[in-house]
């Protein structure tokens, strides 16, 4: 277990060796992968809904929740799944639906810095990749994934107002770490949405 502590004074995260794990000044550290929903039971369990399970898969011992504007980090002491988007989170220290309460809708966060490269071989569910940055190699930047459909045959990114084809073949580079998507477009299809 990696001992980390949190300095108000320069907003870092540092860890055992006195190394800087991520600075929490603005958001460029770290990224969205989900918000607290409500409180379940007495004992200071919330509803976590992710986008992204990076945070179970990199086995993290804590999250960041935006409180009044900063990034807090908060130790994960246990959690369970209760569908492929939705946990049940208690954190240490927090044991009642009182203690809670301040958390409820807060936007949780996660570090660049502690995502695990992915394998040759990792399977993702197309739902992983939202939250990524999707850039066509003509047009450049093209915005944020913010919803996946996969209901359909042909599995379409949501980005803004725009749909585009989630097709394999279309794909030509993507980045975990960064969590970027570079793809090379038909002629045409951006100025179709």
């Amino acid at each position: 277990m990696v001992n980390v502590q949190w300095s108000m004074a320069s907003e870092d995260i540092i860890d055992a060796k006195g190394n800087e794990r991520l600075s929490l000044k603005g958001d460029g550290g770290s990224y969205k992968i989900g918000q607290i929903g409500r409180t379940h039971g007495v004992k200071g369990e919330v509803t976590f809904q992710f986008t992204d399970d990076v945070w179970d898969r990199a086995e993290a011992e804590y999250l960041f929740l935006r409180v009044d504007g900063l990034l807090v980090p908060f130790f994960l002491e246990e959690y369970r799944f209760r569908s492929d988007t939705t946990a049940l989170v208690k954190f240490l220290d927090y044991d009642s639906a009182n203690d809670v309460q301040f958390m409820l809708g807060c936007d949780v966060f996660f570090p660049h810095a502690l995502t695990p490269e992915a394998g040759e071989d990792d399977e993702y569910t197309w739902r992983y990749f939202t939250g990524f940055s999707l850039y066509d190699e003509k047009a450049g930047l093209i915005g944020t994934i913010d919803r996946v459909d996969d209901t359909t045959q042909n599995v379409l990114f949501l980005v803004g107002e725009r749909f585009i084809p989630a097709a394999e073949a279309w794909i030509k580079d993507i980045n975990h770490r960064e969590r970027t998507i570079r793809m090379e477009l038909p002629e045409g299809l951006l100025e179709l949405n």
